[in-house]
């Protein structure tokens, strides 16, 4: 239980060292919020030609007697649109994280520069061509996973009592589980920690995460929350990745800019 209280502290504190530099919380803004346009645009599209794409992907029905067609079509495209949303709640982490990965490495640099003894962070000393394609590699290979589980849990869900109960809860930790893997391999990453030695850290530390992610995952369900709290997400994530690493840290991360300036 210390675990799960410790991991939303880091939670905590990494929204409390974005809120104390400014700087670095403008920039970590805007990754969220080209994505957040970009997926806007999409579930409009969506919304909109959806009815046609599904009319045109079903011409058997165009000869069956009234209302059936205009049901079973409208069942689709309603279907079409809640696994867009669903596709598109989970994947906005990683494109986001995608999207931003020089903005967030940077964040991420400097956390690590705050809180280490000799002021220095881990470089990966990759071409950033290079940092894309791991990140793009890996987080295919996060949503795949999170895809199964969203498809378990699905039909879980048809359980009686059981899917109306217990099957929500373990769709928010494992949420939390798979979003808190997405924003430490930000840090983890530049440490040149692969994949699956990050999935093993963070089973090894189920609590931590659950505590750090689950919380975050209930806030991103609110519109727009995500985009602003991505910034302290990966700072607080930062701050974490080097408690499973076990790197010592000075202080709690909420360090004035000012004396992280003086020491830069």
């Amino acid at each position: 239980m210390r675990d799960l209280g410790a991991g939303f502290r880091y939670l905590l504190k990494g929204q409390r060292w974005v809120a104390r530099h400014g700087k670095q919380y403008g920039f970590g803004l805007l990754p969220g919020l080209i994505t957040l346009v970009l997926y806007a645009a999409a579930l409009v599209a969506l919304a909109v030609w959806g009815e046609g794409f599904v009319a045109w992907a079903t011409p058997f029905a165009d000869d069956w007697s009234s209302p059936w067609s205009g049901l079973f079509r409208g069942f689709l495209t309603v279907v079409l649109f809640a696994l867009g949303l669903l596709l598109s709640v989970l994947t906005f982490t990683a494109m986001t994280l995608l999207v931003g990965q020089p903005f967030y490495e940077s964040l991420s640099e400097k956390v690590d520069r705050d809180v280490s003894p000799d002021g220095t962070a881990p470089e990966s000393n990759l071409p950033l061509w290079r940092e894309l394609w791991i990140s793009g590699r890996d987080s295919l290979r996060i949503v795949v996973r999170a895809l199964v589980w969203a498809v378990l849990l699905f039909a879980l869900g048809f359980v009686p009592v059981l899917g109306q109960t217990v099957v929500p809860v373990i769709g928010f930790f494992v949420t939390g589980f798979f979003l808190t893997e997405e924003l430490t391999a930000v840090a983890l990453q530049r440490r040149g920690v692969e994949l699956r030695e990050r999935l093993g850290l963070l089973r090894s530390r189920k609590t931590l995460v659950w505590g750090f992610g689950t919380p975050l995952g209930l806030a991103f369900l609110v519109p727009f929350v995500a985009v602003f709290l991505m910034p302290g997400a990966v700072a607080g994530a930062t701050l974490m990745a080097r408690d499973l690493l076990g790197e010592e840290t000075a202080g709690d991360g909420a360090e004035e800019p000012e004396a992280q300036d003086a020491r830069s």
